[in-house]
């Protein structure tokens, strides 16, 4: 392979890789509850100086390891408590995922498997959101891929050093969200060992060192937790993971395929393309041993994560998120083989991708549509807080409708073009269009949508920054008056029955959101306090100090 055009097609990704997921992290604050969840705590490591220990409020917050936080609150040194420290983490994993799956592909097939696989990771609508987000997934998929990798490349080459990468990788994954990390790769291993009728030839020496390198970079936190007397701290982190499989956590219920529809219609266009690799016999003009293990690894890690996130009773979308990495490699693997030959590009292929193009097209214009509707659509909307929201104003620009059209006509495009032509140059449309689309869409729609949203809340909480007082959302969770308040020590008190109706030594704003029951409720609660004013979606109070 040509150094020179590796080099050449690196630098391509890491130029385009930063111009696509570094522009406007930082135009949109952070949204309620994991982005500011993580954000806060990392302002909190700053505040406090303490970078051990992860807090929520100045309270010791057992969820999430460090890892990730930590990314964060270097970032947050570099370029201030804001959305784009915020958010810059996940932009440079965004551009490390993107060269790692190109160098992948080029490792297990060529230059071409290469490129397509790290481009319909980048084109396919939630990993390129995601990417552009604060929350932790991003890092802990990736560890967790190249844990399970390099344990593939162990198991082709019998290399230490695989073993150990491998442990690495997958110590970091619990290092970033826990022990699921390792029973990801646990699961996975099992069940590639049953497509491989258990047979596994190994050293024991391999072995202990993957054991040693996973307990080093997954365990080191936890042990020094126990020996500076936080054990507390681990039982706490581990029953929230327990309670994660058995109960519908913050209220995040789903029905059971709920996470198959995300994957279908939420990696569009790469599902679609991996769609021919679910079937039998896939692997029969398939020659190459090391081409079929490393396939076998990713379908297997797919299935098992959607299984596993399935059976869990909480469901929220990012929790098959790792999924992105073997659907996208599945997505790669039949798109060379359409461009052989080996494999058809089907009518259904089409349908599905011109289809999905045009609903996501109409929705998005239907959403900058919205105002003209909305006084109409209200009378028939049951959630009065919903309808409290609508009262917002949104500003576009006026040509977003024409979004849907373009990413419309670009599928269009490809889908007459590729069945001609079968080169890696006909994907240009399909990576135009989505492209496009998802900048713009996310650049001109989500400031509007937050407008709908939770704006009037955090435009109230960064009114209070400053100012020595308490800042209390009552009947409702939330992590934003943290972050947008600048909270500092001094006013983490959150012991409703006293701020309400106890001797408060500083003014406590209380911030409900405009549902008659629940407005009802805080001012029969808290009785002497003045209602200040009305917004869309909440209405604010304040309780000053008896003199």
């Amino acid at each position: 392979m040509n150094s020179n055009k590796v080099r050449l097609i690196d630098g391509i990704i890491i130029v385009l890789g930063s111009l696509l997921f570094l522009t406007g992290i930082g135009g949109v604050r952070l949204f309620d509850w994991d982005e500011i969840n993580f954000a806060e705590s990392a302002r909190e490591m700053l505040v406090t100086g303490d970078w051990f220990n992860v807090q929520i409020n100045y309270i010791s917050f057992w969820e999430k390891p460090p890892l990730f936080i930590w990314a964060q609150a270097l970032s947050m040194k570099l370029f201030g408590v804001n959305e784009f420290a915020a958010r810059f983490p996940n932009a440079v994993m965004g551009v490390v995922t993107l060269l790692t799956l190109f160098h992948c592909g080029l490792k297990s097939e060529n230059l071409r498997f290469g490129i397509l696989w790290a481009g319909l990771y980048a084109i396919s609508f939630l990993p390129f959101i995601y990417f552009k987000s604060g929350i932790i997934d991003p890092w802990f998929n990736y560890f967790i891929f190249l844990g399970i990798y390099f344990f593939s490349r162990y198991d082709d080459t019998m290399q230490t050093r695989h073993a150990a990468l491998s442990g690495l990788f997958t110590g970091l994954a619990v290092l970033t969200k826990g022990p699921v990390g390792f029973l990801i790769f646990a699961l996975t291993f099992a069940g590639w060992l049953v497509f491989r009728g258990f047979r596994f030839s190994f050293r024991w020496a391999d072995v202990l060192v993957y054991l040693l390198t996973l307990a080093l970079s997954g365990g080191a936190w936890f042990l020094a937790l126990l020996a500076t007397g936080h054990g507390e701290v681990i039982q706490d982190f581990l029953e929230y993971q327990v309670r994660l499989f058995q109960t519908q956590d913050a209220g995040h219920g789903g029905f059971p395929l709920y996470h198959f529809v995300i994957l279908l219609f939420g990696v569009t266009p790469a599902s679609f393309l991996a769609l021919s690799t679910f079937r039998r016999g896939v692997l029969e003009q398939e020659h190459d041993s090391r081409n079929k293990d490393l396939f076998r690894w990713m379908m297997v890690s797919f299935w098992v994560v959607l299984i596993l996130f399935s059976i869990v009773r909480t469901k929220i979308i990012h929790y098959s998120s790792f999924c992105y990495f073997p659907l996208t490699y599945l997505a790669a693997w039949a798109a060379s083989r359409m461009i052989d030959g080996r494999i058809r590009f089907k009518w259904w292929h089409k349908t599905s991708l011109i289809a999905t193009a045009a609903v996501f097209g109409l929705a998005f214009t239907a959403l900058t549509l919205f105002d003209r509707w909305k006084d109409k659509l209200a009378p028939m909307v049951a959630d009065p807080f919903a309808v409290s929201c609508m009262d917002a104003e949104s500003s576009w620009i006026g040509f977003e409708p024409f979004l849907g059209a373009i990413l419309l006509g670009m599928t269009i495009w490809f889908c007459v073009r590729f069945p001609r032509q079968r080169t890696l140059s006909s994907f240009l449309p399909l990576a135009v269009g989505n492209i496009l689309f998802l900048m713009t869409a996310l650049f001109c729609a989500v400031p509007e949508v937050e407008k709908y949203s939770q704006a009037s809340a955090l435009d109230f909480y960064e009114e209070r920054k400053g100012e020595d007082c308490y800042v209390q959302p009552a009947y409702f969770k939330s992590y934003a008056q943290y972050f947008y308040t600048d909270r500092q020590p001094g006013n983490t008190c959150e012991d409703f029955q006293w701020l309400s109706q106890g001797p408060i030594d500083k003014p406590c704003y209380f911030v409900v959101k405009d549902i008659p029951a629940e407005v009802t409720r805080l001012e029969q609660d808290v009785p002497d306090a003045v209602f200040l004013e009305r917004r869309p979606g909440f209405r604010f109070y304040l309780r000053r100090p008896k003199e």
